[in-house]
């Protein structure tokens, strides 16, 4: 079995849009090569979900979530392409699924587009200082992977899915795409949790 590397992996998913974890599935699958592996993704009909992305959503589900006795709530917005959809089982266990992601993880943001550039030029300053000395290639992988961090731990997109941490957000939302053929967006969030300080 040949070791696969995350450039490798990097490569595949920007030939394919495919989730990271499934191109790497697909490449261990193809023992490290490229081609192969989009060949596997193609069959699994990964990235059929991907080519969904640009359809229109405009149907979809507000849901709530209530959580720990009334103590975390979650108002949700998420779309898909036609009210059958909406309607369906799948796709509302599927935003239940996503809700009480969020009651539990609490995440700040939606995408990591979210995030002013002013906060992450600061967090990218707080890191510098701490990696001063260190020659300048490693400091700024050092650098890069803290502020990946803050994306993984603040962006719903990018959290590990608390179901099933293998997994982030953005590629269960993938998984289902697939699974019901239709684009799906999660459009907006909001988490409430009683006597929490509103002055952040």
């Amino acid at each position: 079995m040949a070791e696969i590397s995350a450039k490798v992996v990097m490569a595949l998913r920007e030939k394919t849009n495919a989730a990271m974890m499934e191109c790497k599935a697909a490449l261990k699958e193809a023992d490290g090569d490229l081609e192969k592996a989009e060949v596997i993704l193609r069959k699994k009909g990964t990235i059929k979900a991907e080519k969904k992305a640009d359809r229109q959503t405009k149907e979809g589900i507000i849901a709530s979530y209530i959580h720990m006795a009334g103590r975390i709530g979650v108002l949700i917005e998420v779309n898909c392409e036609t009210d059958f959809v909406a309607r369906n089982e799948i796709f509302q266990a599927f935003v239940k699924d996503i809700s009480l992601h969020i009651a539990a993880a609490n995440p700040k943001f939606l995408a990591r587009e979210e995030i002013s550039e002013a906060l992450i030029a600061k967090e990218r300053e707080i890191a510098a200082d701490q990696v001063k000395g260190k020659p300048e290639a490693i400091a700024e992988k050092i650098i890069q992977g803290k502020i990946d961090k803050i994306f993984s731990e603040q962006c719903l997109l990018e959290q590990a899915f608390i179901k099933n941490p293998d997994q982030t957000i953005g590629d269960f939302v993938k998984s289902k795409i697939s699974e019901l053929g239709e684009n799906l967006v999660v459009r907006r969030f909001v988490r409430f949790a009683v006597g929490e300080d509103l002055s952040a």
